[in-house]
Order: structure tokens, then sequence, then C-alpha cells
């Protein structure tokens, strides 16, 4: 290395160290997103679901931005590269909850992007611009005998999010015999998937922990993002969601 490269690796390294790591994760999100929505979406029998609301509408809880990213390029890519995964094979003319349910034969490619799928399509469903307040009806009753008391699920889904370590989610789901429980998962994973480790359960309630879900705006501070979370939940959804799981 001759002086003058010395000095420019010098420079950029002085650079560097002044820019904060939230910046630089802004700048390289920014990038990922241009890149996404500048990619057509796979050919295949799965298809990206809008937003029910816009992309400011869960502010200031979680941000703008993070859901233009979140959505529009994080849950894009699983869609796509789910169908690159399965066009021209058997797993092409599989439902999204066959693909769950057999996960465990299911290739890598298939198992990550579909669980991802799953997983970003009921989080923008349980999620609400008037969100917050607690559950009613059934589900409040339940939550109360399961757990003791509403706060007291909350601190124990707190628990599972904060305590999950890496990229994952933390679930409320109904068990077969239509008892509640809270679990987390690794990565795209759900209960729904028949894999080794997981409790096995329909998922009513599911909270996204990777950092993508949160780090422009909370940065590393994940029990500040699932403190916040619970003021966007939409627990009309999420009771609606338990009745139904109760039935089936």
């Amino acid at each position: 290395m001759n002086k003058r490269d010395f000095l420019q690796r010098g420079l950029l390294l002085a650079i560097s160290g002044l820019v904060s790591p939230a910046l630089l994760a802004r700048a390289r999100d920014e990038k990922f997103l241009a890149e996404a929505r500048a990619t057509p979406m796979a050919d295949g029998p799965f298809t990206l679901p809008a937003l029910p609301y816009a992309f400011n509408a869960l502010e200031p809880h979680i941000d703008a931005r993070t859901m233009e990213i979140h959505h529009d390029a994080h849950h894009k890519t699983y869609v796509s590269k789910l169908n690159e995964a399965v066009v021209g094979k058997p797993q092409e003319k599989q439902s999204l909850a066959e693909l769950l349910a057999s996960a465990s034969k299911q290739p890598d490619a298939v198992r990550n992007n579909a669980g991802g799928h799953w997983n970003h399509s009921m989080f923008w469903q349980i999620l609400a611009a008037k969100g917050g307040g607690q559950p009613t009806g059934n589900l409040a009753t339940d939550l109360t005998k399961t757990f003791g008391s509403y706060e007291k699920f909350q601190e124990e889904f707190a628990k599972a999010a904060t305590g999950r370590f890496g990229s994952g989610w933390a679930w409320l789901s109904v068990d077969k015999a239509g008892k509640l429980f809270i679990s987390s998962t690794p990565n795209q994973d759900n209960p729904l998937m028949d894999l080794p480790g997981i409790q096995r359960g329909t998922p009513i309630l599911g909270l996204d922990v990777w950092e993508h879900a949160y780090y422009l705006k909370y940065q590393n501070k994940r029990p500040d993002y699932v403190k916040a979370f619970w003021n966007a939940v939409n627990w009309s959804a999420v009771g609606q969601r338990y009745d139904a799981a109760r039935k089936s």
C-alpha cells in the first residue's frame, strides 16, 4: 500500500467512525428498498398483500419508513423467493397452509420464505392505526384465566419477545385443546410448522423481532419496541382470530 492509498483509507475510516450505526443502517435499508421496488416479482402462485392502512398509520409507535421497507422490500422479497422456490415443482400446487404444515419436509428456501410470507401477512392484519387498549370478549376472559391478568400476559409475552436471541418472532397461540399459550420461534418459523422444538398451535398474535422491524426508530432497544407494540395492536382482529381458532 502506497502513501496515498494509506491516507485515503485512513480518511474513510475516520469518516465512518463519525457516522452512527443508525445512519449506516438507514442507508443500507434505503438501498434495499430501492432495489426491491425496481425488481419485478417472480411469477408464481403467491402474491404480496397490500397493507390495510397507510405507511404512517402506526406512528409514532412504528414509523412510516420502517413500514415501507418492511412491507415493500422484506415481505416482497419473501413472496418473490417463495415463488421462485415452488414454480415447476409439486409445491406449486400446495397452499401456504400446506407448505407450513409440512415444513419439516420442505427445502430451506420453501420453509423460510413460506414462513416469512405467512408471518408478515398476519402481522399487518393484527395492527391498526387506532390500536391499543385491551382485548374484550372471550379473549379478555381467557387471557385472565390463563395468565392471571392482562398485565401478566403482557409481561410473559414481552419476555418471549425480548428473550429471543437473534431474529425471530413472539406468539400468542391456541393449542388443539383451545388453550392459549405464549412461545417464540427463530427466523421465520411459526407454531403452524411441524418442526422439532416448536409448540404447535394456531397463532392469533405475533410480533416480529427481527432488527429490520424496529432498528430505524429504536436502534438496539428491543424492549422499547415491544412496549410500543401494544399501542398498535388491533385487538378486535386478534379476538376474531381467537374465536375462529377455538371453533376449528
